[in-house]
């Protein structure tokens, strides 16, 4: 029998038992290729804050839309004035039911900044190598953002008829305190654009382990508020030569001192009690007890000590203040007219900032150290209700695609864009069905990765969600 007989009869064979589908070669998948010609484009297209145009990425998003027939009404251009390289893309798909609110899928297309020198590969070119994409922006948000478009196309696609209307929103902004934000710039000038009952974002993402395992999902319900303060102490100053106590720089070190030897009280709220309740179950040990001892008591000191050991849970159990930048004197001859610190909180959500800063001035204790809120950058971040509306779509999904793989929620004790969203009255919630390595994939760092897989998965799962979501 030769090859091209034996494998014609074989075909045969499975085919009466139902198994050619399996056993056959798949056909290229025309979809995925336009996604990744997507995810190709953005990645491509620079968005950083000193050199790049996410006015530019908006608009080819929108290209691919039209292209894809939303006609021009659904398609919204937004540039904030004063901004031109600022702008991002609202783009609408139409519900049947106009008494039931939109699901917005949120992303912002901005990403940190990358010097070529520094890389091995060029930044901003997307590079397949060892089953993973390589470049700026890969896993920090570029992947979800096309993701977001494609679904968007996939939809139409289909003719797709949900009965909630689903918004795209891509934004930039995020990855730069001192930019304009375009998820906070539409929270007060286009509310209504963006209006839905609930948001998708950023914030986490799966935790595979070493071997690639899937360990666990997280759902980002809350996230901290980052707030500068300034501790300043100002000095008659002198000469260098004939030195006095009441110097201002002994002043500002002792303040920074005593912020870098406190620890804010224990809270817990519904993700970061939800985090540490599943994952006690994953982590075991004396960590996973421990997790376990401080849902049932956050007052349990032998507990909090075990837990503080690893920064991130450190992190998520309290509002955090750490010194980032010192500027003193005026010259190496004379004593110091002058001496500032910068000191970065992470509040806890629903903690006002003035809360903060009161707490900070007592435990400076010295009147000389003045402390104040030199910026406010959106409002308070405030957690989003964890509802079985919200988490039940998800659980099913992931369990569908993950088998076993637990879904928990979280605090993240950065900031995503949920930080507008929350308050403007659109509940935000961080998920991406995107898995990632221990180390994070460097985000923020140099040759900035993912997994390739994971990205092809997180697609599948987030249209299969935003589906569920929209009653589709």
């Amino acid at each position: 029998m030769n090859r091209t007989t034996g494998a014609a009869a074989l075909l045969g064979f499975l085919t009466a038992l139902g198994f050619a589908s399996a056993w056959a070669q798949p056909r290229p998948d025309a979809g995925l290729e336009r996604f990744r010609a997507t995810y190709k484009e953005l990645v491509e297209t620079n968005t950083t804050l000193s050199a790049g145009d996410c006015t530019l990425a908006a608009t080819r998003m929108a290209a691919r839309l039209k292209a894809a027939g939303y006609p021009d009404a659904d398609l919204h251009i937004f540039v904030p004035p004063g901004h031109p390289k600022e702008g991002g893309l609202v783009a609408v798909l139409h519900g049947t039911d106009a008494k039931a609110k939109a699901v917005l899928m949120l992303a912002h297309v901005d990403v940190v900044e990358a010097k070529r020198e520094d890389w091995t590969r060029d930044p901003f070119v997307l590079v397949e190598e060892n089953g993973y994409f390589y470049g700026r922006g890969t896993s920090d948000m570029k992947a979800q953002a096309a993701i977001w478009v494609d679904n968007m196309v996939r939809f139409r696609e289909e003719g797709l008829r949900p009965r909630r209307t689903i918004k795209l929103a891509l934004t930039c902004g995020e990855e730069t305190n001192s930019a304009l934000n375009g998820a906070g710039w539409l929270a007060t000038h286009e509310r209504d654009l963006i209006d839905a009952e609930f948001a998708l974002t950023e914030g986490v993402d799966g935790d595979l382990d070493a071997s690639g395992k899937h360990i666990a999902l997280e759902v980002l319900a809350a996230e901290k508020t980052s707030q500068n303060y300034v501790f300043e102490v100002t000095n008659p100053g002198g000469h260098s030569s004939r030195p006095v106590p009441d110097n201002a720089i002994y002043h500002l070190v002792r303040a920074v001192d005593a912020v870098s030897r406190y620890e804010f009280p224990v809270q817990l709220d519904d993700a970061n009690r939800g985090y540490f309740t599943g994952m006690s179950k994953i982590v075991g040990g004396d960590a996973g007890r421990a997790m376990r001892a401080v849902v049932e008591d956050p007052q349990d000191k032998a507990a909090v000590a075990v837990l503080d050991r690893n920064t991130d849970w450190h992190a998520m159990l309290r509002t955090t203040c750490v010194a980032t930048l010192l500027d003193a004197g005026h010259a190496t001859n004379a004593l110091p007219q002058r001496a500032r610190a910068n000191i970065n909180c992470r509040i806890f959500p629903g903690v006002p900032r003035e809360a903060v800063r009161d707490q900070l001035v007592k435990i400076v204790g010295d009147p000389a150290v003045s402390v104040t809120i030199p910026e406010v950058r959106g409002p308070v971040a405030q957690p989003a209700p964890l509802t079985p509306a919200i988490m039940k779509p998800i659980e099913t999904v992931a369990h569908d695609l993950w088998p076993g793989v637990p879904v928990v929620t979280t605090l993240e004790p950065g900031a995503s864009d949920a930080q507008f969203m929350n308050p403007a009255g659109i509940p935000t919630y961080g998920v991406s069905g995107i898995f990632t390595d221990p180390d994070g994939g460097h985000i923020h760092g140099l040759n900035e990765r993912v997994r390739i897989q994971s990205v092809y998965d997180g697609r599948t799962f987030l249209y299969r969600l935003v589906k569920l979501y929209a009653g589709a």
